[in-house]
């Protein structure tokens, strides 16, 4: 790994995988170590790694996380509605019926994975807290 100088009279750090945070935190495990649970509940992080100890509980993921899964599951379901739409003649109770629940499964399944690599990249990054000083947020 490289290690970076950041700033006249700071220590040496050294430069976080930003690709391997981002996964590790989309499968749900610690950006640092990979080994501990991200999350204790459904998308409630825990405060801390349980095998390392890096904490957890001062990431900022707040909104990024849904408006990345609207515009993924966005992507995927209206160009598969337009594609079906011109090569059929259904009837609009049938794409209801396969669109609406395919939208809300596709937005639960992603919403997890998407928070996680989100906060692997503050992690990676040293964002709000993760590089060790206060966030300008913080009291």
């Amino acid at each position: 790994m490289e290690e970076h100088v950041f700033g006249a009279g700071q220590e040496k750090r050294t430069e976080r995988p930003v690709y391997e945070s981002m996964r590790r935190g989309f499968f749900g495990k610690c950006p640092q170590c990979g080994q501990g649970r991200l999350f204790r509940a459904f998308l409630k992080t825990v405060d801390r790694c349980p095998s390392c100890g890096e904490e957890m509980d001062h990431h900022r993921a707040d909104d990024l996380p849904a408006y990345l899964v609207i515009v993924i599951v966005g992507h995927v379901v209206v160009g598969a509605f337009m594609g079906v739409q011109a090569a059929t003649d259904w009837p609009t109770w049938l794409h209801l019926a396969i669109w609406a629940p395919l939208t809300l499964i596709m937005s639960l399944a992603l919403i997890g994975p998407v928070k996680g690599s989100v906060v692997g990249l503050q992690w990676a990054l040293r964002m709000h807290g993760f590089g060790g000083e206060k966030d300008q947020f913080e009291t």
